[in-house]
């Protein structure tokens, strides 16, 4: 018994020597660049608000937090790679429905678990979804748009970021919803949907309001609705779906931080302060509000319940539309 009590006391005096170390490192956390993990090309919604999250994280927690983009497969290529990174702080995933909800419900095999394999952190921002046109197509409405596709079935081109992310389906709802034929084109990622509208090669695209605002000012795309339940600040005068005569056509898009599973908690309750307090600041708000997202923020167990509440969300809906896509 005494040997017992003695291997007792060591294991004891050993997890007390391991918790002290984790808190030192935790509270000396990040001690060297910090990469988040966009599964998204360059300049769309999750990039976007990435950069800008990491710009504040850099000077909240003094160290440098980056960027890297890592696109494809409806966002689970990046998803995946975060997922098999080391849980210890220097590899962070910055997501949103596409990656973590809808793709590991449409493709066949991701090879990451969108629940167990993450660490939640925190919710950071949630955005619309804007229908929009090339202006050089005479559609001033949905009604307009609805009109020329049943007149021309399969003419009419759509792009998305591609197979499985929220943009796509929010394009197939619209399809079921309105009883048309429209071809969808699916892309790498959201931004390259977008520059192919503009240049006309295709013809519309549902996407984020982040990185669509600017060309809608600028002429450059030209917004028929807005899937938000009401009209949004940027565009006021853009009807919504539900003004449009599609009352179902609801849908939103939210960003959230996450890191591998099995990272330090006190890290990751240390990355949820820091990223809370910056959500909470006027240049965070007011920079988020410039692409037409409005700050989250909360406990990481409010993101875990989004997840939940998502794919309870989506799920039928993949059901219903037969998505599947290889990989």
């Amino acid at each position: 018994m005494t040997a017992r009590v003695r291997a007792g006391a060591a294991l004891a005096a050993l997890a007390l020597v391991l918790a002290l170390v984790a808190a030192a490192q935790a509270q000396t956390y990040p001690s060297r660049p910090v990469r988040i993990i966009v599964p998204t090309v360059a300049g769309g919604t999750v990039d976007v608000i990435t950069r800008l999250v990491a710009a504040d994280l850099s000077a909240r927690l003094g160290a440098t937090f980056f960027v890297d983009n890592r696109s494809g497969a409806g966002n689970t290529i990046g998803s995946r790679e975060a997922a098999r990174s080391e849980p210890d702080g220097a590899t962070l995933l910055m997501s949103s429905a596409s990656g973590q909800v809808i793709s590991p419900l449409v493709y066949r095999s991701v090879d990451y678990d969108p629940v167990a394999s993450f660490a939640p952190i925190g919710l950071v921002a949630e955005g619309s979804i804007i229908l929009v046109v090339n202006p050089a197509l005479p559609f001033r409405s949905v009604a307009d748009l609805v009109a020329h596709a049943k007149a021309n079935p399969g003419r009419l081109d759509y792009g998305s970021a591609g197979t499985g992310t929220v943009p796509h389906l929010a394009a197939e709802l619209f399809k079921a919803a309105a009883g048309v034929d429209i071809v969808h084109i699916p892309y790498r990622g959201g931004a390259l949907s977008i520059a192919d509208v503009i240049a006309g090669n295709a013809q519309m695209t549902f996407e984020a309001s982040s990185p669509l605002l600017a060309h809608i000012r600028a002429g450059k795309l030209r917004a028929l609705a807005v899937l938000s339940a009401s009209r949004i600040a940027d565009l006021p005068e853009v009807p919504t779906a539900a003004e449009s005569g599609y009352p179902a056509l609801v849908v939103t898009t939210w960003t959230g931080l996450f890191a591998p599973a099995g990272t330090d908690p006190a890290i990751v309750g240390r990355l949820n302060a820091a990223l809370n307090d910056g959500l909470r600041s006027s240049e965070l708000t007011s920079a988020l509000a410039r692409v037409g997202n409005v700050p989250l923020g909360g406990p990481p167990q409010a993101l875990a319940q989004m997840l939940a509440a998502e794919q309870a969300k989506w799920a039928p809906v993949v059901r219903a539309l037969h998505l599947k896509a290889d990989q």
